[in-house]
């Protein structure tokens, strides 16, 4: 399920160039808190690992790139997914009990959230993605420091390490495996010019935008749709919307 939210404001919004840890502090602000500190500290466990099951896109409106920041003329559009409805129907609980919020430092207030129309997915789609697209390996370097690895579309990794991703998002969500668990990934128009590098606190991410082809069951391929392709979903990483949906 996928919502969008219009958010308003009487001024200009600025926002340094890498803001989605202040989106993602953002959308959690709009749930009331016991549920805020549940998805924070818990959320959905699938054996060590936690996942949020959810994911955001960047921003979308009108804007001039600044030196330091990006300056937005309001209003501007967030897309929000998840594959549990609780989830998005917590954040529209949250958001009628809020007046004025605060997005970084700029004063915004919800103009409308809107549900968005469901997709009848087939076996193959053509999709871009709304927010850069991330997968990583964590290595050991022979000092015995680690390192992460972040792989680009062209590396044979790249598909094998989503696959593994969605498998572990599915048996949470379906509460079963599938015999017949079939993904590919390929990117059908991604340049070198669509490598995105992040700071998200402290930490750099590189990620992915561009057009991609996916093949899968039409039940897997809603799944991403809804939480998220690849890694750090719930960190602004990940959506993507179809640009063709083929039989």
């Amino acid at each position: 399920m996928r919502v969008q939210l219009i958010l308003n404001s009487d001024s200009q919004i600025r926002l340094p160039k890498s803001y989605n840890h202040i989106l993602q502090g953002f959308i959690y602000s709009l749930f009331e808190p016991i549920f805020r500190r549940f998805l924070h500290n818990e959320a959905f466990q699938f054996q060590k690992r936690k996942f949020k099951l959810f994911c955001f896109s960047r921003i979308f409106g009108e804007f001039r790139n600044r030196k330091d920041c990006f300056e937005f003329k309001p209003p501007i559009n967030i897309f929000i997914s998840s594959s549990k409805r609780e989830l998005l129907e917590k954040l529209a609980e949250g958001i009628l009990t809020k007046d004025e919020l605060i997005l970084g430092k700029n004063v915004v207030f919800i103009e409308e959230m809107r549900v968005c129309s469901s997709y009848d997915f087939r076996e193959e789609v053509i999709v871009k993605m709304l927010s850069p697209l991330t997968i990583y390996s964590t290595l050991k370097k022979s000092d015995g420091k680690k390192k992460t690895y972040y792989y680009s579309p062209f590396e044979k990794e790249f598909n094998t390490l989503i696959i593994q991703n969605l498998r572990k998002k599915y048996k949470l969500v379906y509460q079963k495996e599938r015999d017949d668990f079939l993904f590919q990934i390929e990117p059908w128009r991604v340049k070198p010019r669509d490598e995105k590098v992040i700071l998200f606190k402290d930490t750099v991410i590189k990620g992915w935008m561009g057009i991609y082809k996916l093949k899968s069951h039409p039940e897997i391929l809603k799944l991403a749709y809804d939480t998220g392709l690849g890694s750090k979903n719930s960190q602004g990483f990940g959506m993507w919307e179809v640009v063709d949906c083929k039989s």
